[in-house]
């Protein structure tokens, strides 16, 4: 799979990954969901199978694979291991698509080789205490200093930040949208710490970042002034892989629910007899092949690797409703079982809650959509 990706049979491929996924990653995929530690081990066994930089091309170290590729990939393996998926998020479709994008030729030297290998773990750092859905009031800045840049400010909410060796991070070289740009902060470099980890809903930790006159070299200056809205171009990739994951934790869930249901007999008859169960899981199926019809089009329909703002919002905003509403009801079908820790259901609904927050709320994704149907930006901000 290594050299090949980009060359091979989608179906073949998928067929690879499905084998591959049921023998080394399916067994111990419960356990591996609760346990907060990121799976380096996994990481590195999916960077051997050349199934990390799957749509960075060949030339930086990648598989040169289109996007409806790494989607794919994805969606499968999350059906065997979520946990699993969240480190294929981070090797194809968060902070690395951008930094693999915009990128010099000697940074992606420097730092793809390990994070292609599962060696090394890129974190977004984006949001602060008082800049989260509105980004553009980031208050991280960047000052310079002979040859090097200080950079003074906090980051929250960071995903993997607890694990990560090297940060993409989002700050400001002066007043205004226009000079906001981007910095690579290797763990470990004087003036930056991490906090005290904390826990989300789904157990993933992560940490506060505090930069206090952390200085580092000219050449780590990813997008300089003007680069927010290449930035973001690169954000609406993780919102691919945040759809995608939704929906394949959502159907996971959906699968494991109706097996039980269709198994499990109460009052003399199985489960799915009961018309209240079948509308349930009519309803969710309905959701779920609509919204995934919409990520292929946000998918099929990008250039460059890169989707469509408006395709990509509406298949976001489909794909978190639609996943957690099966994974919720496959619960709830489930009973007890499904709110205990003894399957992956619970972990699915919990999972796919938090996506109706990260990578911008449902919220947002609605004010961007009603922009779009009305020809016309709608500010949030308080009028002055």
């Amino acid at each position: 799979m290594t050299a090949t990706v980009a060359h091979r049979d989608t179906q073949d491929l998928l067929d690879s990954v499905n084998a591959f996924a049921r023998k080394h990653l399916a067994p111990g995929a419960l356990e591996r969901a609760h346990d907060p530690r990121y799976a380096w081990d996994i990481a590195r066994m999916l960077g051997e199978q050349g199934l990390l930089g799957l749509t960075i091309a060949e030339a930086d170290g990648g598989q040169g694979a289109g996007l409806a590729t790494a989607v794919a990939v994805i969606r499968a393996v999350a059906q065997h291991c979520p946990k699993s998926a969240d480190i294929l998020q981070a090797g194809n479709f968060g902070a690395i698509r951008t930094f693999a994008q915009f990128g010099t030729a000697e940074q992606k030297a420097a730092y793809l080789p390990d994070l292609l290998s599962g060696t090394g773990l890129i974190a977004l750092g984006m949001s602060e205490p008082e800049a989260g859905s509105a980004a553009t009031e980031l208050t991280t800045s960047v000052v310079e200093d002979g040859d090097g840049i200080v950079i003074d400010g906090t980051k929250i909410w960071s995903t993997h930040s607890v694990d990560a060796t090297l940060f993409l991070v989002y700050v400001r070289f002066g007043p205004g949208t226009g000079n906001i740009g981007s910095v690579l902060v290797e763990r470990g470099d004087p003036g930056f710490t991490l906090g005290t980890p904390s826990s989300y809903m789904s157990g993933e930790t992560w940490a506060q970042l505090y930069f206090d006159g952390c200085r580092i070299p000219r050449s780590r200056i990813l997008l300089g002034p003007g680069g927010f809205k290449k930035q973001m171009s690169g954000f609406n990739v993780e919102r691919i892989g945040n759809a995608a994951r939704s929906l394949a934790l959502g159907r996971l869930a959906f699968d494991l629910a109706r097996d039980h249901v269709s198994q499990r007999t109460q009052f003399g008859r199985t489960l799915n007899e009961f018309q209240g169960v079948q509308w349930t899981f009519a309803e969710a199926a309905v959701e779920l092949d609509a919204a995934e019809a919409l990520l292929d089009r946000a998918v099929r329909n990008a250039e460059d690797g890169l989707p469509s703002a408006y395709e990509t919002t509406v298949a976001k905003l489909a794909a978190n409703k639609a996943g957690f509403h099966a994974a919720d009801a496959a619960m709830q079908m489930m009973g007890a079982l499904g709110y205990s820790t003894e399957t992956l259901v619970e972990y699915c609904m919990r999972r796919t809650r938090g996506w109706m927050i990260a990578g911008g709320s449902i919220e947002m994704m609605k004010n961007r959509i009603a922009e779009e149907i009305f020809g016309r930006r709608f500010s949030q901000r308080a009028p002055r």
